[in-house]
């Protein structure tokens, strides 16, 4: 594929960039509200608009300044972001350990299916062979394909409070469940340490580069 300017960068990261993030968000508080909590329902989170779930900086700064950087393509740096978090209430889950495991990896499953999705529209894209619409959507699956893979993978890390650090926390036994979940308050301040000491591309490499491998198969390029 040829290199793009940042105007077309921008334009092909745009929506594959707003739909992970914001599906990743409604499949948590879809998946709550199958376990007993309809808090984000009652507050109009379960919204596919995007605009209900836009954070400034996780939605648009951070994703955009590494579009700037150069940070878009497989090998080319990891592009990441966030939306909103959707408001859960745990006390309300019928089964409060085995849903917050359940709401937790909801997001990272709902990421790995738009890659999978992803994929399909680059054989969409190759099969009608046009193009005008061949191009772009081809580089917006393959965006797309990016951008789910290292959200699943990132979110998927034991480190509360990334929905890995919940699931992880659901599966230790109650007292050790307690004391790890009090790192919560630092693991915003760990990841960007990770991030800061490239540990975080180093954790994720491995994962990232296998799914991405198997989802570019799938789309059969």
């Amino acid at each position: 594929m040829e290199e793009l300017n940042l105007i077309q960068k921008i334009a092909i990261w745009a929506l594959p960039v707003l739909f992970a993030v914001t599906l990743h968000e409604v499949a948590h508080g879809w998946v709550a509200k199958l376990c007993g909590d309809d808090t984000a329902r009652r507050m109009g989170r379960l919204s596919l608009n995007p605009l209900h779930h836009v954070d400034p900086v996780g939605t648009l700064l951070v994703p955009g300044f590494l579009l700037l950087l150069g940070s878009f393509l497989p090998g080319g740096g990891f592009i990441f972001g966030w939306a909103k978090p959707v408001p859960v209430s745990w006390n309300r889950l019928r089964n409060t350990r085995r849903d917050v495991a359940l709401v937790a990896v909801a997001g990272p499953v709902a990421n790995l299916l738009m890659a999978l999705l992803w994929a399909m529209a680059i054989r969409l894209a190759v099969w009608i062979h046009v193009d005008f619409i061949t191009g772009p959507l081809a580089y917006m699956g393959v965006a797309g394909i990016a951008i789910n893979v290292v959200l699943a993978a990132l979110n998927l890390l034991p480190l509360p409070p990334l929905d890995g650090g919940r699931i992880m926390t659901s599966l230790l036994p109650p007292r050790l469940a307690y004391k790890y979940a009090q790192i919560e308050p630092y693991g915003f301040y760990i990841l960007l340490a990770l991030v800061a000491t490239n540990l975080l591309s180093y954790l994720l490499a491995v994962p990232v580069t296998l799914l991405q491998g198997l989802f570019i198969a799938i789309a059969g390029v």
